[in-house]
């Protein structure tokens, strides 16, 4: 999948993020705007395999678990790219899309956290799950190899998030969650080619190549038993 470059510029158009600030202000999910439709051919096209109904089952029978690793989720989001905003001050670029990236997870984030507070639910500790780990540990240690490597990872946990996102929201027996679930499409399905272009742009070479590697790796890491049901988690043993 080749990236062009030349689109990098229109991916981090602050009028995007300006429009969706003053549409996201609120927590309030009864208030939220959801798009009609939003084509996720592309999501499913990146990625190597599509979340199986074992693991939509598993995540149904265990919503309070689902929606708190979804918290979770999107609070090592916005740290990620805190710690990359403070690593990488060389891009211009790459320091606007993360500080728009951070803004983002982190209203996603408390929008979480109102859902979580209006279904009653008590927070509790959760162990992270082996699915950035096991991706992680693949990356490169030299620069900007190691750089790019985070952010084709950072790709795959953006466009999974979406492809379960959708998965959750046909089939949820509670419409304001599925709202919301349908509310994030639009968001995560552009944050996974955000990544890409900022990944190609660091790179004199193209990155194809190792956005392959990557996509043979997540997908193992989805289609292989995994014994912790978490929101990327594989499939439930």
């Amino acid at each position: 999948m080749t990236i062009n470059t030349q689109n990098l510029a229109t991916l981090t158009q602050e009028n995007s993020i300006q429009q969706n600030s003053t549409q996201e202000d609120s927590v309030d999910i009864a208030q939220l705007r959801t798009p009609i439709k939003v084509d996720l051919s592309p999501i499913y096209e990146f990625l190597g395999a599509r979340t199986t109904q074992a693991w939509v089952n598993a995540a149904i029978a265990d919503l309070p678990l689902i929606i708190q690793d979804h918290a979770n989720c999107e609070k090592k989001a916005a740290g990620t790219a805190m710690n990359l905003l403070f690593r990488y001050e060389f891009s211009y670029d790459l320091q606007r899309k993360l500080a728009q990236l951070i803004r983002e997870e982190m209203l996603h984030y408390e929008q979480v956290l109102s859902i979580i507070n209006e279904r009653g639910q008590e927070w509790q500790y959760l162990s992270a799950g082996r699915y950035a780990k096991g991706m992680l540990k693949h990356k490169r240690t030299y620069e900007p190899e190691a750089m790019i490597d985070v952010l084709i990872i950072g790709a795959f946990i953006e466009a999974r998030s979406c492809e379960r996102f959708a998965a959750l929201a046909e089939v949820i027996n509670d419409e304001r969650l599925a709202k919301y679930y349908r509310y994030l499409l639009k968001s995560e399905s552009r944050h996974f080619e955000d990544y890409l272009a900022l990944a190609q742009s660091l790179s004199e070479n193209n990155i194809d190549e190792r956005v392959a590697f990557f996509k043979a790796v997540e997908s193992e890491l989805i289609s292989s038993p995994d014994t912790e049901l978490r929101f990327h988690s594989g499939e439930p043993t």
